[in-house]
């Protein structure tokens, strides 16, 4: 049974019921919110481990919480878009979001989308035998502290960007396959393959001098990313 608490943010009562219901039926603590205000307070007193949030609501819109939320604790997130609002999945994600379901929704894709989100920033990035921290030239990626520095600057990341720019740098020099990468994160295909591009870009602007010149991670056409040694 899973024992994780999901702060569910949505100024429609009859959504936050539903949902609510069916993750408390699989296992999860649920806390609820149906305003900016509200959703701070719960989040500070709270601490949940996933937030599944609407982008907008009555006292604000969905990236300010976002931020506001991030800018004390990175929790993992899933935005709730309106069908077709391209833009706002590609804002949310740029900003830091995890992952994106369209309403109207299933609670089951919602569900395994939580879960897989869950695996992604629980599971530890040491196991035993690995190196503590990898290099790549100004790139240091430390993973019991889960801290990336490029040139010794700190720079955050969220868990998702983490496991890939962990793996491209386990395998510096080599070219990972879009379903290699999704291998190596041990993740369903379906459920993040289609946010890939988005969070290599979102790294990219994190980490390279020159994100539309990428010297670390680049894109070998047709194939895959790499992340360059020299």
């Amino acid at each position: 049974m899973a024992s994780e608490t999901i702060l569910l943010v949505d100024d429609e009562p009859g959504i936050v019921d539903f949902l609510k219901a069916y993750l408390v039926r699989e296992g999860f603590a649920v806390k609820t919110a149906l305003t900016v205000t509200e959703a701070l307070a719960v989040a500070q007193s709270d601490e949940p481990d996933l937030m599944i949030l609407d982008l907008t609501l009555p006292d604000g819109n969905g990236y300010d919480l976002y931020r506001a939320v991030s800018a004390h604790r990175r929790i993992p997130t899933i935005m709730l878009t309106a069908r077709g609002e391209e833009i706002d999945r590609i804002a949310g994600l740029e900003m830091g979001a995890d992952d994106y379901v369209t309403k109207p929704f299933s609670p089951r894709e919602v569900t395994a989308r939580a879960r897989a989100i869950l695996r992604r920033s629980s599971r530890s990035p040491a196991i035993d035998g690995a190196v503590e921290t990898l290099r790549v030239r100004g790139l240091a990626i430390d993973r019991i502290a889960h801290e990336v520095r490029i040139n010794g600057r700190v720079v955050g990341v969220t868990p998702t960007e983490f496991r890939i720019l962990t793996a491209l740098a386990e395998h510096a020099g080599q070219v990972l396959t879009r379903m290699q990468l999704l291998d190596h994160l041990q993740d369903d295909g379906s459920i993040f393959e289609r946010t890939l591009d988005r969070h290599i870009g979102n790294l990219r602007r994190k980490i390279e001098p020159d994100p539309v010149h990428p010297t670390y991670v680049v894109t070998v056409f047709g194939v895959g990313y790499k992340m360059r040694k020299v």
